[in-house]
């Protein structure tokens, strides 16, 4: 498998990026940014220095992964989502020294147009739905919406609503894969 730079794109000297990927029409990618095998950077997407993509992560159009922003293996990042990484940013004040860690795990799916505040960890297989604003720790396989992101449920590693309650304990079975997830005390997983 070979990368395939689009001729419009921008890579600058230093960027690593892995093997299979593929870089669209109108991006920059920075000189400190590691990006994996296997990952799609749409069109007019922007990757800081200090950025990390995982492996086979998915950055749909028009979205800028900044610094401080940590991306695990098969994160998926809809149309035109944001990423800050300062919190209380004004123009006439340079701020770059506190800049905040983002963390997105394994999996997690971040729906068009949401925005991820910085200092957050949206935990493994979360979905942050089209248009959320979090600003607060998403738990691995929660189901988030609005403003601010609030739980409504739980999802499979397949992308589906669990029926689970969001406290307590319980057990659901996906119905694409046959995969059982607990729930106990409000943290969900997947039963091997």
């Amino acid at each position: 498998m070979t990368t395939s730079i689009h001729p419009s794109a921008i890579v600058d000297a230093g960027a690593q990026i892995g093997e299979g990927s593929r870089v669209w029409h109108f991006v920059h990618v920075c000189a400190g940014a590691r990006i994996g095998a296997g990952v799609s950077l749409g069109q007019n997407v922007f990757v800081g220095n200090k950025v990390v993509i995982g492996d086979r992560c998915k950055i749909q159009n028009n979205v800028s992964v900044y610094d401080n922003v940590t991306l695990e293996e098969g994160v998926f990042c809809g149309p035109s989502m944001v990423f800050t990484n300062v919190y209380n940013p004004r123009a006439l004040i340079e701020r770059k020294s506190e800049y905040r860690d983002t963390l997105v795990r394994r999996g997690a799916t971040l729906g068009a147009n949401c925005t991820i505040v910085c200092g957050v960890t949206v935990g493994e297989f979360a979905l942050v739905g089209a248009g959320a604003v979090v600003n607060k720790d998403v738990p691995a396989y929660a189901l988030v919406v609005g403003v601010p992101a609030r739980q409504i449920g739980w999802c499979s590693q397949y992308g589906e609503q669990l029926d689970l309650p969001l406290t307590g304990n319980a057990t659901a079975i996906c119905a694409h894969t046959g995969q059982q997830y607990q729930l106990t005390d409000g943290v969900c997983h997947p039963l091997s």
